[in-house]
């Protein structure tokens, strides 16, 4: 069985209610992500849509929910899927079929995916609304219009709308999403232990003459026998001036002694996935220029941190980190002046170029409203998930730097839970103090 498949009817049925109790009365429609083609007949590794899995847990492609409320507190779920066929299982694996989506995910009805059409308009017009996001199938798009106007031809004496009114269900949805729930919590802390384990794997792994990528075939392959099915998203294995590449991808790189090795790497887990930096030395050791920086970087991790707090606004820790980084731009000769004009002029800049967060969930850059319709940042709430990951990239041709730090790229990432009683770091069995990174990496012996 796909380990996508999560058999959970109650827990997947209590998110559709949540959902359709904040939209409303209407018809809700939201289909898997699509199969794609990688090159010549070899298709993309299929992982579900997120929106769709968080509310079915069902794996498989090319299947499409339609929900409506039927009460105050009931509502009734139809999943549309590809039908069993055994001369593609033979070939492919077996399929649930539209029994296995009835009886094992807890659908009141399940129909072949050639039967949706055929279903689909006197289902929306049963209904005052259409909620649906436009645009993002457009194929899909034209064919539902196409069926509406089909039913609009055969009672155009009735002279009734064509189609229900269509309305986006995706913010509401994000909103839900964005606080996490049991579920997802165990999810992705189960997520983050993975990713744990695999970067303490890369730490003990690197050194001199190795390859960026065989390390990060030891971080990955953690990952897999922990029972990760895949990552959250591509593997940054980033040595030397290669750190200052901020969405680094070659990972082909020798490593060399005295390098550091810059790892942005998370697992995924039912669904939810980690995401977390660490930036260390090859040789087990940091030299002295490195560890100036490295503390810089953490020092403002750390403060950044503390801010993640309910009611705070969710760029905080931007701000705070970006004080603290300023003033160790200043004491490391970078930058010369006041640091509150310098932050004011943003001439932190060209040393720190990205923001401090993002949220984290299902998706590495997770669904959910970050200001409002005035650019008013939100506040935190509990139950959100969010990164907190300053850095400093020092080019190695910048001339405006120091000579010593020229080439050192860092950057420390963690994932934080927003609770009541503060942020709960879930991604802290990882060490990043200077001297617990270097027993990780086993300093003493790789310098001998």
């Amino acid at each position: 069985m796909s380990r996508d498949a999560i058999l959970a009817p109650s827990l997947h049925r209590a998110r559709r209610q949540r959902l359709l109790s904040d939209l409303g009365d209407g018809l809700l429609l939201v289909a898997t992500a699509a199969e794609a083609t990688r090159n010549g007949d070899v298709l993309q590794e299929f992982r579900p849509g997120s929106d769709f899995h968080f509310l079915t847990g069902f794996p498989e492609p090319g299947a499409i929910l339609a929900a409506w409320r039927t009460g105050a507190r009931s509502h009734r779920a139809v999943l549309f899927v590809r039908p069993r066929d055994k001369a593609r299982e033979v070939w492919d694996g077996p399929r649930f079929g539209v029994v296995g989506a009835r009886k094992l995910f807890g659908f009141d009805e399940a129909y072949s995916l050639a039967e949706l059409w055929q279903r689909l308009p006197s289902l929306a017009a049963a209904q005052p609304r259409l909620f649906h996001r436009l645009g993002v199938d457009v194929a899909f798009d034209r064919r539902l219009l196409d069926a509406f106007a089909a039913l609009g031809k055969q009672h155009r004496k009735r002279q009734q709308p064509l189609h229900p009114a269509i309305s986006d269900p995706i913010p509401t949805l994000a909103a839900i999403r964005l606080q996490k729930d049991a579920a997802e919590l165990a999810a992705l802390g189960r997520a983050a232990a993975i990713s744990v384990a695999g970067h303490l794997d890369a730490m003990r792994v690197a050194k001199p003459g190795l390859r960026e990528y065989e390390v990060q075939a030891a971080l990955e392959s953690r990952f897999r026998r922990e029972g990760s099915p895949r990552n959250g998203y591509p593997s940054i294995v980033a040595s030397g001036r290669n750190a200052c590449v901020l969405h680094y991808h070659e990972n082909d790189r020798e490593l060399r002694a005295g390098d550091l090795l810059l790892i942005d790497a998370g697992a995924e887990f039912a669904g939810c996935t980690a995401d977390i930096t660490r930036t260390f030395p090859v040789s087990g050791r940091f030299t002295e220029a490195q560890a100036a920086v490295y503390q810089i970087v953490l020092r403002a991790q750390v403060a950044g941190i503390r801010a993640c707090r309910v009611g705070a606004p969710w760029d905080r820790a931007h701000k705070v980190c970006v004080r603290v980084l300023t003033r160790g731009l200043v004491k490391l000769g970078v930058l010369r002046g006041k640091v509150a004009k310098l932050v004011k002029k943003e001439k932190y800049k060209p040393f720190y170029m990205h923001g401090t967060s993002h949220w984290l969930g299902r998706d590495v850059h997770d669904v959910g409203a970050y200001q409002d319709h005035e650019d008013t940042a939100h506040g935190l709430v509990a139950g959100a998930v969010l990164t907190v990951e300053p850095g400093l990239y020092f080019a190695p041709t910048d001339r405006r730097v120091p000579k010593q730090f020229r080439g050192i790229g860092i950057r420390i990432e963690d994932d934080v839970l927003i609770t009541r009683k503060g942020p709960v770091v879930l991604t802290n069995g990882l060490p990043k103090g200077i001297r617990e990174i270097e027993r990780a990496c086993g300093g003493e012996s790789k310098t001998r």
